[in-house]
């Protein structure tokens, strides 16, 4: 869960270089993955115990404190693609750390916010992206408790990709027979089929009982388009 739903949002090139701040179980886990995916990160934590954990899993791990430019601007940050403050329940820092990145002309800055009002003053403040970790699970869970939307990504425009069971109404019906993208407003991106690999959606591609489609499209009508499936 950690890994995919705290990187799905970050759409960085491969080989970008990110400095992550604040080594809990959220910034701990992005930055895990993002070194998964390939890129150079490095981990800052004012507490030394994260810090020994993460030295050997990032590319570099540094216990400092990240409120203060200096410090940051002698670490290397600076010259760093993106930023991610995944500072836990210390808001003060969070926002600190938060202008101390905007000092240092960081072009790409993400922040976990604790609450609404902290993710509104962060956007004030400078972060190009505010993301709410347990909100966006829980609101993940609440989908697939409903067996409705078995994986749901919501992005900040109220744009979303989804899994779902392909409903009876498409079932036997290439996508150009089906109309869905007409008649329901959405995107079938594609089709994934017991026992069988992955196949992006084309124009021919045919659903059968079983199917899983990937969707994508605005919130409401992927969820409209969900409730048809039993």
């Amino acid at each position: 869960m950690a890994n995919f739903l705290f990187t799905e949002k970050f759409a960085f090139s491969k080989g970008d270089s990110v400095v992550v701040i604040g080594l809990g179980r959220f910034g701990g886990s992005v930055a895990h993955s993002l070194m998964r995916l390939g890129h150079d990160v490095m981990g800052i934590d004012c507490d030394a115990e994260p810090v020994h954990a993460w030295a050997d899993l990032l590319t570099h791990c540094v216990q400092a404190d990240s409120t203060n430019v200096m410090v940051l601007r002698q670490l290397g940050v600076a010259d760093f693609n993106h930023a991610i403050v995944g500072i836990g329940t210390d808001l003060a820092a969070s926002l600190m750390t938060l202008m101390a990145l905007t000092e240092l002309g960081i072009q790409d800055i993400w922040l976990k916010a604790l609450t609404p009002e902290h993710g509104k003053i962060a956007e004030r403040i400078g972060a190009h992206h505010v993301v709410y970790p347990e909100a966006d699970m829980g609101e993940r869970v609440a989908h697939q408790i409903t067996g409705r939307l078995m994986d749901f990504i919501e992005f900040e425009d109220g744009f979303a990709i989804a899994k779902i069971k392909a409903p009876e109404l498409s079932f036997n019906s290439t996508l150009a027979e089906a109309g869905i993208r007409e008649k329901h407003g959405i995107t079938v991106v594609g089709l994934k089929r017991a026992n069988q690999d992955f196949q992006h959606a084309t124009p021919s591609t045919r659903i059968l009982p079983g199917d899983l489609l990937i969707v994508s499209g605005p919130t409401h009508l992927i969820q409209k388009f969900a409730g048809l499936a039993k």
